[in-house]
């Protein structure tokens, strides 16, 4: 069993409210860190923090989603502000369960049994991604873009503040010049 939280005080109340049982718990201080363990350790249970440094537990999620043999772990994402959760993924939670915290020994066990069922459900085939991986796959899509558009109004606003460099450089040609009209006016004047 992995759990990925940065607190240690969490890492450690969670380890104590877990069945007794002969497994391995092993431990995770940030999302990087615990996507590291998922892929060398394939653990049976993944407890994620949504709020992590590092990589955060949707980062991590998303990398979960994305692999087949790693979507099957079940996974229990905690966190304390549901409300961040669902920015991200709105519910039914279809492959993972999510628990709220604060919570108990009974609420952790509930959620891990429900997150081993949900685990064994079938996965949409190849090409039909379910809702929630459309909707990682969809909101990475949006970033692209918006990142792309980003960079091309930075890339529009660059090529403006050299034009205004070079206007600004003439500046100084420009008075030169004015000053010699005025001195060549006043000359005529006089």
């Amino acid at each position: 069993m992995l759990i990925v939280d940065d607190a240690k005080v969490i890492r450690a109340s969670l380890s104590e409210m877990l069945p007794p049982g002969n497994f391995q718990v092993l431990e995770a201080k940030d999302g990087e860190e615990g996507l590291n363990l998922i892929r060398q350790e394939r653990p049976n249970v993944i407890i994620l923090d949504w709020i992590l440094p590092r990589m955060s537990g949707w980062e991590v999620f998303g990398q979960l989603q994305a692999s087949p043999e790693l979507q099957m772990i079940p996974l229990v994402v905690i966190s304390g502000r549901k409300a961040e959760v669902m920015e991200k993924l709105s519910e039914p939670f279809e492959y993972f369960e999510f628990l709220e915290k604060p919570f108990n020994e009974k609420h952790l066990n509930q959620a891990i049994q429900s997150a081993i069922a949900k685990a064994k459900l079938p996965r949409p085939q190849a090409g039909t991604p379910s809702a929630q991986t459309a909707a990682v796959v969809a909101d990475s899509t949006a970033a692209s873009a918006e990142i792309k558009a980003l960079n091309e109004k930075m890339a529009a606003m660059q090529a403006e503040i050299k034009g205004l460099k070079e206007q600004v450089a003439e500046i100084p040609a420009l008075k030169k010049q004015l000053a010699q009209i005025m001195a060549f006016v006043k000359q005529k004047l006089s």
